[in-house]
């Protein structure tokens, strides 16, 4: 019966004074049992180590085991003993507090476990994740109650559910920290105005964009992404095709995420098992979460326990119907795997988020609505930060197969946004996430400010032509009301990144409403200019909109108005004489006046409902102070990179060079002062001690190629302890402190 447990839950058996029986014990007490008349027995193995003494015994064995006398108390056994443990606290300082709490926490962790050392418990690491269950909980509840004295809920390891958060509350009820409750702020009339600074975005879109400024490659070099159908995913394409459809017209092409299945589990503390079973969707959110926080000059880490929200658009649901016919070892991971709910949530829960955390369908409008509901959020003061944007990875093709037979689809899979040869749209996938913060808490904390959200609204078109129809007097209206939720004119707004979709009704009518509106009271040589980024990677759908709104923030902070593809002839079906609005048919300059740079952002979802959001130019930053001397002999300054392993590491190197590379503005006090206060600190680490750039680059150069420098210090901490030696692998035991160089900038890529 036992023969499945592990040298753990061997160990585990014998501390709950039921030690495991060899065959010989086992025959013998069966036998001894036969000869009793006795309706139930145990038969059990009761180790003279294990056996419990004095008061301890429990009721159940107090008939069979013979109390003895008062137990000897143990030198140095300070961490069970409540008075010791109380004095010890009031001699030390508050990290010092902190520190030792931890540490009776780790401890007691690992002998409910089983483990040999408390070096092995990760701090950061759920306690479910680690191998509690309800029964191991209580067991850990009751080590902490009798080494603090304090009476603990049985449920305090689901309350306080790592190490470090559990050492933090230990702390409170031990009166070494002020509990502080944490005030319900309302929003007022100022704060309802105000305009909400966007201080980080990540993406991944199709053509291989892993980042925003790649993005913005393909869009200002005119590039047409679009490929064909992926061929990883097991699609019937026949099936697309309707009875007495043409073959020629059914496409072969989209905007796919090729690498969607690629996913570093472990990187979140994720199990292999529960990572198969989740979504891409939700894989590629986690990824693009946190690079939005680092971006941003944010430890990811920090924002535990804060009030920032999470708000995303994701309209698929089909990956469940794929994971479910797999494998049994993926049950009760599919349900939450697939949850439209749990795209949001998990965010949350693996960052450590308290704020709102929404999930938005509204079809192809849903990363602008969720957007819209995040600025709302940070201007009434349900959080102080807010991660917004969308996702969609088509795991089957049953919306494809649904507009091929609608006739809906482009032929060749691309978008022809305004142009005379739009023959429909073409479906792509994409992810984009944005950090948001209220823009007066951004520049008091020194964030950097990408672009500022001036005014957003959403609407419906109600009993419109149709379910799905567009309706042009609604997408008016919303435009006005954006307008006004900004306090500006239609004058005011220079560009529309349009929804474009490329569709022969969709098309005229999205621009007789930016005619009516953005086109009236302009001179024709300064039109309102249009465009479209589902030109380039089609249509991503619910994150179509945040695709957008990266493009334009891009665009305002480099000067330049992309172009808009396949518009050579703009279409025949739309009256642009009616205002002035002109398509970007080629890049134009994109001038500094006397005002921001502003730019508005269309999504209309085939549900109908319709989002319109106004991006503005950021404010013109603090002039920064001068870098004081950084006082390190030679001028050296630390510049700290840290992985989960040691691959991972060596392609941290490889990607900071090729940016250092690219940018000859960089110092290395910047790249010093980034990595030491943005970055998050994992196990594996390096520290470079370049003189100069040409020292940094070839610094990286080594660690990317795994090769000895001297400018190079690596090595591995675990539990607060780092072994390390200059220029490669490390015997234990040696500890080197390095001190970043002050004054450098920030380094935001």
């Amino acid at each position: 019966m036992t023969a499945h447990l592990g040298g753990s839950a061997h160990r585990k058996a014998i501390r709950a004074t039921s030690a495991p029986l060899t065959d010989r014990q086992g025959v013998a007490l069966y036998e001894l049992a036969r000869q009793r008349d006795a309706a139930h027995l145990v038969l059990m193995n009761l180790p003279p180590a294990s056996r419990p003494t004095g008061q301890n015994v429990p009721s159940l064995l107090r008939d069979l085991v013979r109390a003895g006398g008062p137990a000897r108390r143990a030198v140095g056994r300070g961490l069970a003993d409540t008075a010791s443990v109380r004095d010890r606290l009031a001699t030390l300082g508050p990290a010092e507090r902190r520190s030792h709490l931890l540490d009776l926490v780790a401890t007691s962790v690992a002998a409910v476990l089983g483990h040999r050392s408390a070096e092995t418990v990760d701090a950061q690491r759920a306690f479910k994740e680690l191998g509690f269950d309800s029964l191991t909980s209580v067991e850990l509840r009751n080590r902490l109650s009798a080494a603090t004295g304090l009476r603990l809920p049985a449920t305090v390891a689901f309350d306080y559910p790592t190490p470090v958060v559990l050492a933090e509350f230990l702390d409170r009820e031990l009166g070494g920290a002020a509990t502080v409750d944490r005030p319900v702020a309302a929003g007022t009339a100022a704060a309802l105005d105000e305009p909400i600074a966007i201080i980080g975005m990540a993406c991944r879109f199709p053509g291989d964009v892993q980042t925003p400024e790649q993005l913005w490659d393909v869009v200002t070099a005119g590039t047409d992404v679009i490929s064909p159908f992926p061929t990883d995913r097991g699609w019937n394409l026949d099936d697309l095709r309707a009875g007495d459809q043409d073959p020629d017209a059914v496409p072969r092409q989209g905007g796919f995420l090729h690498d969607a299945a690629q996913f570093d589990a472990a990187f979140f503390g994720i199990s292999p098992r529960e990572a198969l079973a989740m979504d891409p969707q939700q894989r590629l959110l986690l990824e693009t979460s946190w690079e939005a926080f680092e971006r941003a000059g944010i430890d990811p880490h920090s924002a535990r326990g804060s009030s920032t929200g999470v708000y995303v658009g994701l309209i698929y649901h089909d990956y469940a119907s794929q994971a479910a016919g797999g494998t049994d070892d993926l049950d009760g991971h599919v349900g939450n795997g697939s949850a439209g709910s749990v795209a949001s949530g998990r965010i949350s829960y693996l960052f450590g988020l308290e704020g709102p955390a929404v999930t938005v369908d509204t079809a192809c409008s849903s990363s602008l609505v969720a957007l819209h509901l995040a600025t709302q959020a940070l201007r009434q003061d349900e959080c102080r930060l807010a991660l917004a944007g969308g996702v969609s990875v088509m795991s089957t093709p049953g919306m494809l197969t649904e507009f091929s037979r609608q006739r809906g689809l482009s032929p060749d899979g691309r978008c022809k946004a305004f142009g005379a040869g739009a023959d429909g749209t073409g479906f792509a996938e994409g992810v984009g996430m944005l950090l948001l913060e209220r823009l007066s808490d951004a520049q008091r904390n020194g964030h950097r400010v990408l672009a500022v959200v001036r005014g957003s609204a959403v609407n419906q078109d109600g009993a419109s032509s149709g379910l799905t129809a567009p309706n042009g007097p609604a997408q008016q209206r919303v435009i006005r009301q954006a307008l006004a939720n900004a306090r500006l004119a239609t004058t005011d707004v220079d560009a529309v990144e349009a929804h474009g979709t490329g569709t022969a009704l969709g098309d005229p009518i999205e621009a007789q409403a930016l005619l009516a509106t953005y086109g009236q009271g302009r001179p024709q040589d300064h039109p309102l200019w249009l465009g479209s980024v589902k030109s380039n990677i089609g249509h991503a759908q619910a994150a179509a909109g945040v695709a957008g709104v990266i493009k334009m923030v891009l665009a305002m902070r480099h000067g330049i108005l992309p172009p808009t593809l396949h518009a050579e002839k703009p279409s025949p079906h739309i009256d642009w004489t009616a205002g002035s609005v002109a398509l970007l048919t080629e890049a134009r300059p994109w001038p500094a006046v006397d005002r921001p740079r502003r730019a508005a952002v269309s999504s209309f979802g085939i549900s109908g409902t319709n989002a319109h959001t106004i991006v503005e130019q950021a404010p013109e930053p603090a002039p920064a102070q001068a870098a004081p001397a950084t006082g390190v002999p030679g001028d050296l300054v630390a510049c700290v990179l840290s992985a989960r392993d040691a691959a991972a590491l060596h392609e941290q190197a490889r990607r900071l060079r090729t940016l250092v590379d690219g940018e000859p503005d960089l110092t290395v006090a910047d790249v010093g002062r980034a990595l030491a206060t943005a970055r998050s600190a994992f196990e594996h680490r390096a520290v470079l001690l370049p003189g100069d750039r040409a020292g940094l680059l070839a610094a990286l150069g080594a660690l990317a190629d795994d090769e000895p420098s001297a400018a190079v210090v690596r090595g591995i901490a675990r539990s607060g302890r780092t072994a390390v030696r200059r220029g490669g692998p490390v015997p234990p035991g040696r500890v080197v402190r390095c001190r970043a160089g002050p004054g450098g900038r920030a380094l935001h890529r």
